[in-house]
């Protein structure tokens, strides 16, 4: 009777682990189709994107926005070439992109066949100067804690899409280019920390996008914190977090 207990005891607890294990597996499967096929956290490392996105920033994008190329998926998987049910971003989205083996985040700025300048600290498209009026100077903050205020726009693109710019230098080394035109299947990619942006203005590290490098559209936040490393205790950790950026949508 003993032996037969025994024997129930452990087919039960064997029976109890297979079904753990077929629920963490299930888990991890929804989640992994999730970030490959939905939505994919990214956190932003640099202050390229002030005063959209902030250093501590985190946030998700959207994969489906686009549509799928081999960036899509880990690894950089080479399953195929192109895009799979791939639609065009538009101008002014925020958006994540491949290049290197470095995912980065910027602006569209300019579609294929459109002409992108910047004049004088000032954004041109196709032969014409973006609508933007000053707003309130945005407060930045160096790594001691020092505090300047610097030049904050409000920019608006053709298609009504308005964001904020910041001017940290006048004539900045990316303040005045020449015209570039898109070429085709490629797309212009800007930081709106303009003085403070490695982005398709010049040549090295970006450049010009290719529409196969995208790999999704930021969409809102869900966390956003200062250097934590910062602070010792948690009350202190407690009041690094951003609370009113939390839960926000990107624009």
């Amino acid at each position: 009777m003993d032996a037969e207990m025994e024997k129930l005891e452990k087919t039960s607890l064997l029976d109890s682990f297979f079904d753990v294990a077929k629920v963490v597996a299930l888990a991890i499967m929804i989640a992994l189709f999730i970030r490959v096929f939905a939505f994919q956290p990214f956190n932003i490392p640099s202050g390229s994107m002030k005063s959209t996105l902030l250093v501590g920033d985190y946030l998700f994008i959207s994969k489906f926005s686009y549509g799928y190329s081999r960036y899509s998926f880990p690894f950089d998987m080479k399953l195929f070439r192109g895009r799979l049910f791939g639609s065009a971003p538009a101008r002014g989205d925020v958006a994540v992109f491949h290049y290197k083996k470095i995912d980065y985040i910027k602006r569209v700025i300019g579609l294929p066949g459109d002409r992108v300048q910047m004049k004088e600290g000032r954004l041109y498209l196709n032969g014409k100067p973006l609508a933007r009026k000053l707003a309130k100077p945005f407060i930045t903050e160096d790594y001691y804690g020092h505090q300047r205020s610097v030049k904050r726009y409000m920019e608006t693109m053709p298609n009504g899409k308005t964001y904020q710019t910041l001017d940290l230098v006048e004539k900045g080394s990316g303040d005045n280019t020449g015209m570039f035109t898109v070429p085709a299947g490629h797309y212009f990619m800007m930081g709106d920390n303009r003085d403070n942006s490695s982005d398709s203005r010049f040549n090295a590290p970006i450049g010009f996008v290719p529409a196969e490098n995208l790999i999704g559209k930021a969409q809102f936040l869900y966390f956003s914190s200062k250097d934590m490393s910062r602070s010792k205790s948690l009350p202190d950790k407690f009041g690094m977090v951003r609370w009113r950026r939390l839960f926000t949508r990107i624009h």
